[in-house]
């Protein structure tokens, strides 16, 4: 607290542009090395970046002036590279799931606690001004109690535009745990935790073809379900119908929808930060576009390391290991639930997170200009990073 959080990167492939782009702007966080299996990768995220090295990933694991790891990989390797973090001493925030299996995650928070170090996890879509206006509608009333919410994502593949869509098609991939988790972690900040689940699934075709990059034409195989649909049971007694589709065209209907006994809310996609919230009131005609009033302003991937950064000693971040469990716990029972044909009963939980005031994060330093604070600070305790 009071000083920049160092932090390195390990993983510069497609999505680490967007995080290394919040980075550059966010004042509570101070990028110091990037790192990947492939060196040119990691030399091109570290050009033009003042102060920021790139370096081998056992180089980055090592580096005393890296206080927490920011884990970009590839899904099957989130919990292996995250346990070698937390054995350096680091704090680590991982791109979502937590890890590929419920079981690989007890592993990582029970690493972290016996360490003494934070977990956090995306997505953290969720602190933007979309979700959170969204929930400030429902903790104000204007819906009345929730009764059931709609959660819907229907695209065609990643391998339509994705140049190495391989891991979206293996088991730790696959809509559900891919895109499930923005969705889910919108509902339990929206509604609450979930107590239990329903869940079918099933598989389109047994191959893809990459449709993009240099390895277009190449035919890849599928091993995972690419459309599942879920019924789940919140504490609260709300029912969420999801669904979840790598095998369909498109949706016209908005991604959430919560009805309540006083009104229904249209809340906008939960893959973005951002985008209307319209309330349509019991006995009126007609849907409105309510003001923003809640969430980071003009946020993007990463906003949950600041959030982290900020987050009081003692107290779970926002988007923290808990809630990222939690929900891949609710993604794995869907699974289990739809390959045994039966109801799944969640056994974690999570508190609803804090909500997020109306605020910006960012500050007026340009884009690649040296972070602020000193570089190579002295290392914080734990209870510090959190």
């Amino acid at each position: 607290m009071g000083k920049p959080l160092n932090i390195g990167v390990i993983g510069c492939g497609v999505i680490s542009g967007q995080y290394l782009a919040s980075f550059d702007r966010l004042e509570a966080v101070n990028l110091v090395a990037v790192a990947d299996l492939d060196p040119d990768r990691a030399a091109a995220a570290a050009e033009g970046r003042t102060g920021v090295r790139a370096c081998t990933v056992t180089e980055l694991l090592s580096a005393a002036d890296v206080e927490l790891l920011v884990n970009l990989t590839v899904p099957d390797a989130h919990a292996e590279v995250a346990l070698q973090a937390i054995a350096a001493g680091k704090s680590v925030y991982g791109e979502k799931p937590l890890a590929a299996t419920t079981a690989q995650a007890r592993a990582v928070l029970q690493a972290a606690a016996k360490a003494g170090v934070i977990v956090g996890c995306a997505p953290d879509t969720v602190l933007g001004t979309g979700v959170q206006t969204a929930r400030a509608a429902i903790d104000a009333g204007l819906i009345g109690a929730p009764i059931a919410a709609t959660a819907t994502m229907v695209v065609p593949g990643h391998e339509l535009w994705h140049p190495n869509p391989d891991f979206y098609y293996r088991p730790g991939g696959g809509p559900l745990l891919d895109m499930g988790p923005y969705y889910v972690s919108a509902l339990v900040t929206l509604l609450g935790p979930v107590t239990s689940v329903l869940g079918t699934a099933s598989r389109t075709r047994p191959t893809r073809v990459i449709a993009s990059g240099p390895r277009s034409g190449e035919v890849i195989p599928v091993s995972t379900d690419t459309h599942v649909t879920g019924i789940l049971t919140h504490a609260s007694g709300v029912l969420s119908t999801l669904l979840m589709s790598f095998d369909a065209v498109a949706t016209k209907s908005a991604n959430i929808e919560i009805h309540g006994e006083a009104g229904s809310l249209a809340v906008p996609d939960p893959n973005h930060f951002d985008g209307e919230v319209q309330l349509r009131r019991l006995h009126s005609d007609a849907w409105e576009t309510l003001p923003v009033s809640a969430g980071y302003r003009d946020a993007g991937r990463g906003y949950g390391v600041a959030d982290l950064a900020l987050t009081p000693p003692g107290e779970e971040p926002r988007a923290g290991g808990a809630l990222a469990y939690h929900v891949l716990d609710i993604l794995e029972s869907i699974l289990t639930s739809a390959v045994d044909d039966r109801r799944v009963r969640v056994t974690s939980t999570a508190e609803r997170p804090a909500p997020v005031r109306l605020q910006s994060l960012d500050h007026e330093r340009p884009r690649h200009d040296p972070p602020g604070g000193t570089s190579g600070a002295t290392r914080r305790s734990s209870a510090a990073v959190s």
